[in-house]
């Protein structure tokens, strides 16, 4: 990475792509990048709106990883892409690191933030401090609104903003019983996604968690989300674990029994893509040349 990339690079505006060159470089790695060809295909449309829920160590924060580094300005991924599935589509350079992105991680934000009911005051703060950084002239210091920043920047460039959010969730599993901060962070969202100004500033938006929205009563303001669940995981069914096809593969290149790994593994079934394993017991399985019950060790439920 050079200068260059890394002064334009900001913790929630515009990341670098090293969240995703890690997955890639590791020993073990599926390429899922076809997911982008649909996120390519529904930008600026009402389908723009993903809401992917998933169980945990089911590649979520790989793929908001994967999303971030190929739409954000903030990084050039030419190469890293190069190679992958997504760089034969036609519109692969189309795309590419052309959009402001502001990508959050929740369940990340815990921490600094202090208390859960600093959530939404921290993501505000930051977001807009940095944004500030790229727009110096466009945002005013009393800007305390994130989608009054988005509204102010857009025109006066007239670009719009892609929002990946990962552990979307992650507060309403930390803060269970508490519902003003439920209610704060789902009015920042509805203030994000949920108005007439939203098609103009947000080109498209994926979030990712192992709750679906439509669990909780008070994010019915979220419906314009569409919503794909391991019950019903639409056209994104490919690209939520391991296909059989992808395990075979796996199984001949290190090896490993598929016949034992899909009597272990084989966890689902959907319609549009057959068979899908857990992606961790796979790579536990070759890693450690035994079957085990790796996927329910990852966490008390």
């Amino acid at each position: 990475i050079n200068r260059k990339e890394w002064e334009s690079m900001g913790m929630f505006v515009n990341p670098g792509n090293q969240a995703f060159q890690v997955a890639v470089n590791s020993e073990i790695y599926v390429d899922k990048t076809e997911i982008l060809e649909y996120t390519n295909k529904v930008m600026n449309t009402l389908q723009g709106y993903i809401c992917n829920s998933r169980p945990r160590r089911f590649g979520k924060s790989i793929t908001a990883n994967m999303l971030t580094a190929y739409y954000s300005k903030g990084c050039d991924s030419q190469d890293l892409f190069s190679g992958l599935k997504i760089s034969e589509a036609s519109d692969f350079k189309k795309h590419l690191n052309q959009y402001d992105v502001i990508h959050l991680d929740i369940q990340w934000c815990m921490e600094p933030a202090g208390s859960p009911e600093n959530i939404v005051s921290y993501i505000s703060e930051k977001t807009i401090s940095e944004l500030r950084t790229y727009y110096p002239d466009v945002l005013p210091v009393d800007t305390v609104s994130l989608p009054e920043a988005l509204s102010k920047i857009n025109a006066v460039t007239q670009k719009k903003f892609i929002v990946i959010i990962d552990e979307w969730d992650a507060l309403f599993r930390e803060a269970k019983q508490d519902t003003t901060i439920q209610r704060e962070y789902i009015q920042l969202l509805r203030s994000l996604f949920k108005n007439n100004v939203t098609p103009q500033i947000i080109a498209g938006a994926y979030m990712t968690g192992i709750l679906p929205i439509k669990k909780y009563g008070t994010q019915s303001a979220l419906t314009d989300f569409r919503e794909y669940t391991m019950l019903e995981p639409g056209p994104l069914a490919p690209f939520v674990g391991f296909t059989q096809v992808e395990v075979k593969r796996l199984c001949e290149e290190y090896p490993l029994d598929f016949d034992q790994a899909q009597k272990w593994y084989d966890g689902y079934i959907f319609e549009q893509a057959g068979h899908i394993y857990s992606p961790n017991s796979i790579i536990e399985a070759i890693q450690n040349k035994s079957f085990a019950n790796y996927w329910t060790q990852t966490e008390t439920y």
